[in-house]
């Protein structure tokens, strides 16, 4: 005769049996004596645990991101700059040009995956290493009003908050190259140099090509530099951390020399079967 075991009078029983069913919620806050019960209004204490609780996240976050190889895989430069730059122009062939260069001698070429100058450089790199569509990368964010990733990308990544994308970045880059753009690009311009100031990111170039960020150089040695009548906010030294150049082969010149300098570090890089990029 077949019998039904009573949960209620099984020791073994991993589900406590009650008449409100498993885990009733006089049962699950007796489990730890510091429970915040989480009602209608949400409570100051419960707002202190979960403000709390996120910034661990974040410090979970940075321990992790300090974990790196200690060569890196390929010397990887992102490029910077407007999605809204139209292919044919005069700007759109210059950083085509630039990436195509970088990406023949071993360089991941790294973009924000989107139109303008960004697609620009994708295609550039594709064109440049035809053979290696994953020296062509594509860091996307989420936007409802942005179109998908452009068509030259070979490799893919997308995400949800700007904090992340430019983590990522930062992450990811041996060199900076910020090219003519709106506010989206002096973000990512900012963000690399304050990380540069201070010292979170290091023997990593921050190329700044065109006459509008020189100007933008400019206009910060003016206003941030101590003088007669002014308090210094930038010393002598964070303000020259940008390399302003004109042109994209002053940009390839500077990159070359880091490269060279990558190529033959023993912790640093190289990748086997590459030739320095001064050397082509």
């Amino acid at each position: 005769m077949s019998s039904t075991s009573d949960p209620t009078s099984d020791p073994t029983s991993e589900t406590p049996a009650t008449n409100n069913g498993p885990w009733p919620s006089t049962i699950a806050q007796s489990m730890r004596a510091d429970v915040v019960p989480l009602g209608a209004d949400v409570g100051e204490e419960a707002m202190r645990v979960l403000y709390a609780s996120v910034l661990r996240l974040w410090d979970v976050v940075d321990d992790l991101s300090r974990l790196r190889p200690e060569r890196s895989a390929a010397y990887s430069v992102s490029i910077f700059g407007s999605a809204r730059i139209t292919p044919g122009c005069k700007e759109y062939e210059d950083i085509k040009r630039l990436a195509a260069t970088l990406a023949r001698k071993g360089c991941t070429v790294v973009t924000g995956g989107g139109p303008g100058l960004m697609q620009a450089a994708n295609e550039g790199a594709r064109e440049g290493a035809p053979d290696h569509p994953e020296r062509s990368v594509g860091i996307r964010i989420a936007l409802e009003f942005e179109q998908g990733v452009n068509p030259f990308v070979g490799e893919f990544f997308e995400h949800r908050t700007f904090f992340s994308r430019l983590h990522h970045f930062v992450l990811r880059s041996n060199a900076f190259v910020v090219t003519p753009g709106g506010i989206g690009t002096a973000l990512e311009l900012m963000t690399v140099w304050q990380l540069l100031q201070v010292r979170k990111l290091t023997l990593t170039p921050l190329i700044l090509v065109g006459e509008m960020w020189e100007k933008l150089v400019d206009w910060a040695r003016m206003y941030m530099s101590a003088s007669e009548s002014a308090i210094a906010y930038a010393t002598t030294q964070e303000l020259d951390i940008p390399h302003c150049v004109l042109t994209v082969d002053e940009a390839i010149d500077i990159i070359a020399r880091d490269f060279d300098a990558w190529f033959s570090s023993p912790t640093l890089g190289g990748v086997e079967g590459e030739a320095p990029l001064s050397a082509c």
